[in-house]
């Protein structure tokens, strides 16, 4: 179990210390120890148990998160800007293909125009978005 201890004093490095914390790093603890205890009486060795349990809790992102660790980092203006350039240049794309295929293959109807207008919801989308963001 002092793997255990280990691995969850790693995972709560970065948090800083104060009740609730230690509080939450406790009750961590305590589910992994409980788990590993499950896993050997179904079981397994007391190794296996300890590497499944650690694997079996997965990441903590969120936790470090609701705990003050880690700000979600914000989309910058730039990279919506980004996404409606990308957004543009493949809706142009898009439509440039539909355009090819629509007079190579029926000239004499003009049908492209109809998926044209789906095609534009992804730019108007992202322009929008990019227009809140300012």
């Amino acid at each position: 179990m002092k793997k255990l201890k280990q691995h969850v004093d790693y995972l709560f490095s970065n948090i800083p210390d104060n009740e609730e914390n230690n509080a939450m790093k406790q009750e961590v603890l305590e589910n992994l120890e409980e788990k590993v205890f499950d896993l050997m009486e179904q079981g397994k060795s007391e190794e296996d148990a300890i590497n499944k349990a650690i694997v079996d809790f997965g990441d903590m992102e969120d936790l470090k998160r609701e705990l003050g660790e880690m700000e979600p980092e914000p989309e910058t203006k730039n990279n919506r800007k980004i996404n409606l350039m990308y957004s543009i240049w493949g809706s142009a794309l898009i439509i440039g293909l539909l355009v090819f295929i629509n007079f190579y293959y029926s000239p004499n109807e003009i049908w492209f125009v109809y998926p044209t207008f789906g095609v534009l919801w992804w730019p108007l989308s992202a322009y929008f978005s990019w227009l809140r963001s300012k």
